[in-house]
Formats: C-alpha cells, structure tokens, sequence
C-alpha cells in the first residue's frame, strides 16, 4: 500500500517520534519557538488535559501493567538461552514514566565518564537542576522552579515491609542516606526520589506536553504508529505512519527519534539504517550500513529474593511500589513495599519481593529484526549472566539480602530466587566517537536531519535507573535539534 496524505495532518518542521519521557519534553522546548512547527507522532492514546489521563495512571501507588492493560507494549526478551521473558513499556502520551514505580534517581557523576567528553557531570548538572522542583532539598545540586516534582516518602509513612529492611540495614552497619540526589559519596540505604506530588505520578507529558497543548505550532498524534523514517539521499525527509486504518506520510526537515531503546533501533532497522546483512535477510534496502544499530545495550539484571513474612501483618496502604533502598558496591537493593498482587491489578496472591540489581553489569545484549512487518516485536537478547563477575555480584546481593532479611524485626522464610530485568534498557543506538551510531549532539552519523533522543542514546546504562538521566538528555539534546534546523 502507498502512503498517501492525510488531509487532516499538516507537515510540520520536526517530527517527533514517541510522546514518552523524552519526546515530550523534546516536543514542548522546540514548540517554544512559535516559528517552528511540531508533531508528535505517539503510538498510544493522547490527552489535552490532566483530568482525561487515566486514574491508574495518575496514582503513584499502583503499576497499571497488569493482564490486558492498554497502557503498554509488551514483546518477549530473552534474559539468558534459557529464561524468556514477556516485559512491557509505556504506550501512552508519558511513556514508561506514565506506568513505572516513579523511580527518579540521577546517575552517579562516574557515570559519565563512559560518555563524550562534552557530557561531564559538571555540563549535565544545569539540566538536572532545571528540571526538576525538589520540595525536600535545596542548594545548588537541587532545582526548585523545574516542571518535574521529585518527593519522597516520609520515613513515618513507609510501608512494614519497607521499615522492617531499612531498620536491618541500619543494625547491620549501613549509614542512612537522606538524599540519593546528591552527587556526593554514594551508598547506604534511604528513600527514593520520586517524581510525584499528593499521590500523583507526574510523567513527563504531564510535566511538560499538557501545560502546552494550547500551542497553536504543536500537534500531538495518539494512536499514530510510526513505520520508517523516510530517507532521501542522506537525509531524513519525514516519516511514514498509519493512524484509524490510513498510512501516510508526513514531510519534515527534522525527525527526532524517541521510541524507546527497544522501538528506535527497530525503527532504525526498517528505514534501512542498521546492519546490512541484517537487513538484506529480511528483504529491506540498506541506506546505510551502520552496524552497531541495536547492538552493545547494556540493562540491570535483576534477581527477585522471595520470602514470606511471619511476624507482622502487611495489608497497610503503601505509598509507592519502593520507598527506600539500599546501595553496596555495585547493587541496588530493593525492598518492595508490598507483593506485586497489591501494586498490579490482575496478579494472583503473592509474596513479597526484595530485588537484587546489578548497576554496573558486564553483560551486553543486541536487538534484531524478527521480521521487515513493523507490527512484529523485534527480538531482544539481554545475555544475562553470561559473565563470571555479574554471577558473583548477584550471588553476593543474595546472600546480603537472605542475612538482612533473617536479621530483620520479623523472621522470614524465604522461599525462591528468580532472574529478571529491570527494564532500563540503554545504548542500543549509543553516542560516541568513531563509528558509534550518534555524535555527541545526538545526530545520527550519515544522515543529516535525524537525531536520536531517548535511552538508546546512552553509551552505558546509568548506575541508577535511568529515568531522570533520560529527561536530562532530552533537555540538553532539544537545544541540539534546535540549533540544527536543516
């Protein structure tokens, strides 16, 4: 079928691919132009105002992921050869921020040292302080007029479960840490931050998109399924999309890749842009051969320790999936508030959870096409693991947890272990010099006009989960794509 035009679109100046965490904030600063003309193409539904966004959604107290959500997108990844996975993302106007436990924790400053130089610490920090309106800290690591609330729970408030680890952590030798902001010394167990407010979780699209819908230069497209990114020459031209059953095509000078680290690279892929022999298997034209396109990524692996409390009853209000947590060397450890069956709705009757992360994990990962039908999920390989070190680490995680745990104010039994991931995957289509798929300014190397904003455009997973990180690199990157017009 040929695209057509749709005359209800009009062709903007930049296109914007994923209304998630980062194509929101991208959409809401370059619209600040009035003489740039924006669209947002979103897969999911779209809103005009807080008050049409779903109430599971809102409520920081619950993940609407459950059996038959219509919130997410959900493909199957292989964590090792043997442990297959169904894991879900955003597929809503705030993307995974829309959904998630509202985790809101910056990378480390050491973080940065596997990024371009031009990325320090000290150049991401005016970001992170822009962005954000801490209500319990000031000074001049913290922002206090950003679009983005960070909170966290009150220690009086925190669920048993929560208070029972946090108290074990605390008679086992660990310091308290008020604030995991700080880019200070790290480690410790304290609360989270969290992108909330009275109970709200305040994704991204909430934050920045809603406050200006109003723009007469912006246009938000929900459920608009972008196919490939239109190349001519070397040059993104716009992109293809199907919407209510029509494909067309919308021409722009600029196209702004924020699809998620699982989508962008899939994008990529079938606008012809990745490996060539990849791309030949599955009957797409190679534009350009860029052979690090869906490879290298890098995510927290996460081992899930069980147990059955026997002591104190846990059927309290909780006021988010993890109030606290506790870091030692490369793990984050993570005391769920509650079992899952009370955060997701659907879910049988459950135990608790402590997760064992591993932040610095050696394992690498790759996605490839399964197919050249946009519609079919591509296959993400995790290789979990694989790595000598990355056992050892989480072995010596459990092992923490199992003496925190019999350590704690009530006594418990454990019961299993089992792998999963914390579904913060990074690098997929990862800056950096050389060959890598982007430049330092987030520009697809070999195409003028197509930049990359979203997770994908990490060289490494942060030691924290990457929320925060990725609003940042969509506030630094806006001004990238507005100093490239053409």
């Amino acid at each position: 079928m040929r695209a057509s035009r749709d005359p209800d679109v009009r062709d903007p100046d930049v296109i914007v691919v994923g209304g998630g965490s980062c194509g929101s904030v991208v959409a809401a600063r370059l619209s600040e132009d009035p003489d740039c003309t924006v669209t947002v193409v979103e897969a999911g539904p779209s809103f005009r105002s807080a008050a049409e966004f779903p109430p599971e959604v809102m409520d920081a107290r619950v993940l609407p992921i459950g059996p038959g959500s219509e919130w997410v997108d959900s493909y199957a990844a292989e964590l090792t050869s043997a442990t297959v996975r169904t894991v879900s993302r955003g597929r809503i106007m705030g993307g995974s921020g829309a959904i998630n436990g509202a985790y809101f924790i910056r990378a480390r400053p050491a973080d940065f040292d596997a990024w371009p130089s031009s990325w320090s610490f000290g150049d991401v920090l005016p970001y992170f302080r822009a962005l954000e309106c801490d209500v319990d800290f000031r000074g001049y690591v913290h922002g206090a007029a950003g679009p983005v609330p960070v909170s966290r729970t009150a220690r009086a408030s925190w669920s048993r479960l929560t208070e029972s680890f946090v108290g074990a952590a605390l008679a086992a030798g660990f310091e308290y840490d008020a604030d995991k902001n700080d880019p200070g010394p790290s480690g410790g167990v304290g609360p989270v931050p969290r992108n909330t407010i009275d109970g709200r979780r305040v994704n991204a699209a909430l934050a920045y998109l809603i406050p200006v819908m109003g723009r007469p230069n912006l246009e938000v497209l929900g459920r608009a399924t972008a196919l490939k990114v239109d190349i001519e020459g070397a040059r993104a031209s716009g992109v293809t999309i199907t919407r209510d059953g029509v494909l067309s095509r919308l021409r722009a000078n600029r196209v702004v890749l924020c699809a998620g680290a699982v989508r962008t690279p899939q994008l990529m892929m079938l606008s012809g842009l990745g490996p060539a022999k990849e791309l030949r298997r599955h009957g797409i034209s190679v534009v350009l051969d860029h052979s690090h396109v869906g490879r290298g990524f890098s995510d927290h692996p996460e081992v899930g320790v069980y147990y059955r409390p026997s002591v104190f009853d846990t059927s309290g209000v909780c006021s988010s999936p993890i109030e606290a947590v506790l870091h030692v060397d490369d793990l984050e450890i993570r005391p769920y508030a509650a079992s899952f069956d009370r955060f997701i709705s659907g879910l049988p009757a459950g135990d608790p959870m402590v997760g064992v992360g591993l932040m610095r994990p050696d394992s690498r990962g790759d996605i490839t096409l399964a197919s050249g039908d946009p519609f079919d999920s591509p296959r993400v390989r995790y290789r979990y693991l694989e790595s000598v070190s990355d056992r050892a680490a989480l072995e010596r995680g459990i092992d923490l947890v199992r003496e925190l745990l019999n350590g704690s104010a009530a006594s418990v039994d454990v019961r299993e272990e089992a792998l999963g991931t914390s579904l913060h995957l990074s690098g997929s289509c990862a800056m950096g010099e050389g060959d890598s798929v982007l430049d330092e300014r987030c520009r697809v190397r070999g195409i003028d006009g197509l930049h990359i904003v979203d997770t994908s455009a990490f060289p490494l997973v942060p030691s924290r989960g990457p929320h925060a990180t990725a609003i940042m690199l969509a506030e630094r990157a806006s001004g990238f794509v507005r100093e490239n017009p053409v």
